[in-house]
């Protein structure tokens, strides 16, 4: 679900990250009145989460991969405005640093998975589970919050992808940007999230929510308790050392193939805006280290995102903290 750059056209980009705006300010602004500054840092935490929930690769026949997001879990935990700004930098820091998802294309991505997902999850949830909390109800509709939200953002995703070849095209009539229509994005998209990438969802949104209930209630903002507990490092530790599982997905997303693959699934030429479009070279592409093994590098970086996350809403808690306190004095 991570768009790459050149499939959207600059004009869609432009308008996707605009329509952002507001809704990272609402965020923010709701941030700053509502959570507690020492709480801030369990966002770095969720957005680790999601961050690690997206390495678990799936996959589906016919060579197609798809991950899990965790926006609808955080929404759950900390509420759909912290979960936007969470996933967002966690988005942020995989185009950045590992090249997974475009820069021009960040404020779609975000759109996609840091707004509709969270949102749609989070509203679907409120709706079945009420304040019950702790019980099956709660469970039920973490689940199916988490399948609509994915599907939502998947939805969207692919209709972003299918007015490209409508609205953007040369003058031999040929795309300049994503060569699929709706007649295709929108089934290629939605099967896989409807299926197996859905249901992935669902599995982590449901089991991580019984674990933090249960061994981890600092990751909530319902509480006052803001250091980190054991078991909530532990399951960190353990996704961490686990996400090489994600290896064994064969295949790349659709829509997230180089330009050079166009060609060669269907499209029978490679548009010009992709072959000529912007090009940004990442620290860390594919979640790689230069000379170590695959799957050593995947959880060297696996540790080095969640560890930035963590630090990154760290400090700024901390500035938080410390404006508030210059305020009252």
């Amino acid at each position: 679900m991570h768009i790459p750059d050149n499939y959207l056209s600059p004009q869609t980009c432009g308008v996707m990250a605009a329509a952002m705006v507001p809704v990272w300010a609402a965020s923010i602004n709701k941030i700053k009145k509502e959570m507690p500054k020492a709480k801030i840092v369990m966002m770095g935490v969720a957005a680790a989460f999601s961050f690690l929930a997206m390495m678990f690769n799936v996959p589906i026949p016919g060579g197609t991969t798809g991950h899990a997001v965790g926006g609808s879990l955080i929404a759950i935990l900390l509420g759909p405005y912290a979960a936007c700004l969470s996933v967002s930098v966690a988005l942020l820091l995989q185009a950045l640093i590992f090249g997974d998802g475009g820069i021009l294309a960040f404020g779609a991505n975000c759109f996609n998975m840091a707004f509709v997902l969270p949102f749609v999850g989070y509203a679907v949830y409120k709706l079945i589970a009420g304040s019950h909390q702790k019980d099956t109800r709660e469970y039920i509709g973490a689940g199916i919050g988490g399948y609509l939200g994915i599907n939502g953002a998947a939805l969207c995703t692919a209709i972003e992808f299918g007015i490209q070849p409508m609205l953007f095209r040369d003058a031999a009539g040929s795309a300049l940007y994503c060569p699929y229509g709706l007649n295709v994005s929108i089934p290629a998209m939605m099967i896989g999230h409807l299926t197996l990438f859905g249901l992935a969802e669902v599995i982590f949104t449901v089991a991580v929510l019984a674990f933090v209930r249960r061994a981890a209630p600092e990751l909530s903002v319902s509480t006052a308790q803001i250091q980190t507990s054991p078991p909530l490092k532990i399951l960190l530790g353990v996704l961490i050392a686990a996400t090489p599982i994600g290896l064994f997905a064969a295949g790349t997303a659709w829509g997230e193939w180089g330009a050079d693959e166009i060609a060669a699934t269907g499209a029978g030429y490679t548009p010009k805006g992709m072959a000529h479009g912007f090009h940004y070279t990442a620290l860390l592409p594919d979640y790689s280290f230069s000379g170590l093994p695959e799957w050593f590098g995947y959880i060297l970086s696996a540790a080095v995102g969640a560890a930035l996350l963590i630090i990154l809403f760290k400090l700024i808690g901390y500035g938080a903290g410390n404006r508030s306190k210059t305020d009252q004095a």
